[in-house]
C-alpha cells in the first residue's frame, strides 16, 4: 500500500530526512519511532503530498505522490501534528464540511458522519464551537476529520496527543479496529504508545531509518546479549560466582534477596543457550529453583541501544 524510496528532504542546509526507504503493506499498522526532530513528521507530510522531497519517491496504493498529488490525497486520512480546526465552527458543521469537501453527500455523509461522531466519541460535542474544545476534544475532532470519508490509508501525526488515559485506550482500540480493512502508519515520540498499537516499528534518529522490524526482531538486532530471570534459594555469593562461571556469560546482576531468595539477571552472547545452561548448572548445585525465565529487553532497551548505535557511528565518521 505504501512504498517509499530514498526519501530525503533539505531545509536548507539542514537534511531532515536522508535516503528513507521501507514498504507498509495492506492491513499493516506501522509505528515511526523516534525522538522529537527526528524527521518523523517530514516523512508523514511527503508520504500525503503536503511536501515535495529533495529527491526520492513514493507510493501510495500504487499511485506516485509525485505526479498524482491528488488521487494520493483522495485515498489517504491525514491527522497531521497541527491540528486542522476550524475554531469558529461547531464540530458537526465543520465535519459535515469536510465530508462534502470530499464528496460525501446524502445517506453516505450521514452514515460517515454518525460513524466518526460514534467513533471519535463527539456526540455529545456536536454543537459545540471548536474554539470551546478542550485539548482533548480538538484532537478527536481532528481524527474524526481524518476518518470521515473512509480513506484507504490513514497517516497519524502523534494521535493521542492531549488525550486522558481513557481517551487513549480508546484511540488504541480504534486503531486496531481501523487495521482490519485499511493501512495505518502513525508516529510518536511515546515508546508505550508505538508498542501497544504497532504490528512493526521503524526507528528515526537524525533523519535515517535506523531500524525497521517487529519488537522481537529489533531486539534482537539492537541487543547484542540474550537475557534472563534467575531465582533460586541459595546464598547469594556462592550463586553469583557459579553462574559467572558458565561460558559466554557476560553479566550477572543481582536485583533482590528476599527471604533468603537470590534473583538475578543474567546476560550472555548468543553462542550459548542459555536457559538450559543455568537450569543445568541449578540442578547439578541441588540449588531450590523458584523462577527460571527470558528477560527480554524493553523496547526503551531496545530505542536506546539503536539511537545510541547511531550517534556512536557519526562519531566515528561513519555516518552523516
Amino acid at each position: 500500500m505504501i512504498q517509499a524510496e530514498k526519501l530525503t528532504m533539505h531545509y536548507g542546509p539542514v537534511v531532515a530526512l536522508q535516503n528513507a526507504s521501507f514498504e507498509v503493506a495492506q492491513g499493516e499498522v506501522v509505528g515511526l519511532l523516534g525522538p522529537n526532530g527526528a524527521g518523523k513528521s517530514t516523512t508523514l507530510k511527503i508520504l500525503t503530498t503536503y511536501l515535495w522531497p529533495t529527491s526520492g519517491f513514493a507510493k501510495v496504493c500504487g499511485v506516485d505522490i509525485l505526479t498524482e498529488p491528488l488521487s494520493v490525497r483522495e485515498k489517504i486520512g491525514y491527522l497531521p501534528e497541527v491540528l486542522p480546526l476550524y475554531m469558529e465552527m461547531e464540530v458537526g458543521k465543520y465535519l459535515s464540511f469536510v465530508a462534502e469537501a470530499r464528496g460525501l453527500t446524502g445517506a453516505k455523509l450521514k452514515e460517515r458522519m454518525d460513524w466518526a461522531l460514534e467513533k471519535c466519541g463527539l456526540k455529545v460535542m456536536v454543537r459545540t464551537p471548536i474554539s470551546e474544545l478542550s485539548k482533548g476534544y480538538k484532537q478527536r475532532t481532528a481524527l474524526a476529520q481524518a476518518l470521515i470519508h473512509d480513506p484507504e490509508v490513514v497517516i497519524l501525526d502523534e494521535p493521542t496527543s492531549g488525550l486522558d488515559p481513557h481517551q487513549i485506550i480508546e484511540i488504541r482500540k480504534l486503531i486496531k479496529e481501523l487495521a482490519a480493512t485499511k493501512t495505518v502508519v502513525l508516529s510518536t515520540h511515546i515508546l508505550a504508545e508505538v508498542e501497544a498499537v504497532s504490528d512493526r516499528i521503524i526507528i528515526i534518529s537524525r533523519g535515517k531509518i535506523v531500524a525497521d522490524g517487529t519488537i522481537a526482531s529489533l531486539q534482537r538486532k539492537a541487543m547484542k546479549m540474550q537475557r534472563i530471570e534467575l531465582a533460586v534459594a541459595c546464598p547469594e555469593k556462592e550463586a553469583k560466582a557459579a553462574l559467572v562461571g558458565i561460558d559466554h556469560v557476560r553479566g550477572v546482576k543481582t536485583v533482590g534477596t528476599p527471604n533468603g531468595i537470590s534473583r538475578f539477571h543474567v546476560e550472555a552472547e548468543h553462542q550459548v543457550n542459555l536457559l538450559k545452561e543455568v537450569g543445568e548448572l541449578v540442578r547439578t548445585k541441588g540449588w531450590d529453583l523458584v523462577q527460571l525465565s527470558d528477560k527480554p529487553f524493553s523496547l526503551e532497551e531496545t530505542f536506546l541501544a539503536l539511537t545510541e548505535s547511531e550517534e556512536d557511528l557519526r562519531a566515528k565518521g561513519g555516518a552523516e
